[in-house]
């Protein structure tokens, strides 16, 4: 009952198109982040699995049940916005067992779980104060908790963390991940924030204008983007995408980038699925996946500045930025002038540079 499936699903306000024919599969008791930035069609798309919009095209099934005409309080969905939307003129307790008690449960049960959910999110010592007055860190706690004491089989969350300060942030992502595997439930998680898909999900949709990019685990989308789009969206920073054109050298199929120079030959199978294509291709590399000072071909770039960032130092190359490279904060780096650098071969990724396409190695 719990798995969700998108069958071309198409999504019009008037005359302007925000989803267009999305077909996605989501597994019973997974959970899947919509990732995109603002306007990409991710909230829209909750919207209609939530029961708010009706699609223009397309249904959506819960397990094998149709929910085409299904209002979204008979969906059995538990929901969390962004703005929390909690009654300051009740207690948190209250708020908390609103649910539970508007269905008619039983008071032990209504108490028991209250006090449960209460523990987990760390609310326990709050119960009698009034919401009124509560940050807005523990207002959004609580938000989640009213949803998830329902116990619902799906779960959906639109930005439920943009509104909370970083280091809370960083803690209600665990907790939301340990709910998730507490319950079991199917938990759909809309964000614009790669590093919170990154860290939760399961699969993340990747979205933009409306089109579905890339589904895949966090690895698949970060080491093989399906498009510059995804290459550049995801990763602090993103992939390294240099415009170029294919060229045949000595030691075999390279990139010229032009003023930037020749890359180092293509790895074998990325050569071999690239011959025969459009010569001009955007070369890419992440910026984590850079050898300095290597044997053989590499790359010569002015270094512009260093940021140095906790355990980590981003240095910014070329005379228009056009690469970073991240090291750790231990790693010797140059104190300035030129850098002679090259990708880790398994880290080079082609595309079609008038598609976006990836070009994949056989």
């Amino acid at each position: 009952m719990s798995a969700i499936r998108l069958e071309h699903l198409v999504k019009r306000f008037g005359g302007f198109t925000a989803l267009k024919t999305m077909d996605l599969s989501i597994a019973d008791g997974e959970f899947m982040a919509l990732l995109g930035p603002s306007g990409c069609g991710k909230s829209t798309t909750m919207n209609m699995i939530a029961g708010m919009e009706r699609p223009s095209e397309g249904r959506i099934l819960f397990g094998d049940r149709d929910m085409s005409g299904v209002p979204m309080g008979r969906r059995g969905v538990g929901f969390v916005f962004q703005n929390y939307a909690i009654f300051t003129h009740m207690t948190v307790r209250r708020n908390l067992d609103y649910g539970l008690r508007m269905t008619g449960r039983p008071a032990a049960e209504v108490a028991k779980r209250t006090a449960a959910m209460a523990d987990l999110l760390g609310l326990t010592d709050l119960l009698d104060r009034p919401a009124a007055g509560l940050s807005v860190n523990i207002l959004q706690r609580l938000a989640i908790g009213r949803s998830a004491v329902m116990e619902p089989a799906i779960f959906l969350l639109d930005e439920p963390l943009s509104n909370v300060d970083a280091a809370f942030r960083s803690v209600m992502r665990t907790e939301l991940k340990s709910l998730q595997r507490q319950f079991r439930q199917t938990m759909v998680y809309v964000t614009h924030d790669q590093l919170e898909a990154m860290t939760m999900a399961d699969r993340i949709a990747v979205m933009d204008h409306g089109v579905l990019q890339q589904v895949g685990t966090p690895l698949e989308v970060y080491n093989d983007p399906a498009n510059i789009f995804v290459a550049r969206f995801i990763g602090a920073p993103g992939m390294n995408l240099l415009p170029g054109r294919l060229a045949e050298t000595d030691r075999g199929l390279a990139v010229d980038l032009g003023p930037l120079g020749l890359t180092p030959p293509l790895p074998p199978g990325l050569a071999a699925a690239a011959r025969g294509g459009k010569a001009e291709v955007t070369y890419g590399f992440r910026p984590e996946e850079v050898h300095l000072d290597p044997e053989g071909a590499a790359l010569h770039l002015p270094l512009l500045l260093t940021e140095r960032i906790g355990a980590r130092n981003i240095l910014h190359l070329g005379d228009s930025d056009a690469v970073r490279a991240v090291f750790p904060a231990g790693a010797t780096l140059p104190a300035g002038g030129t850098v002679r650098f090259a990708p880790a071969e398994a880290s080079v990724r082609l595309f079609d540079t008038a598609s976006g396409r990836a070009i994949r190695g056989v």
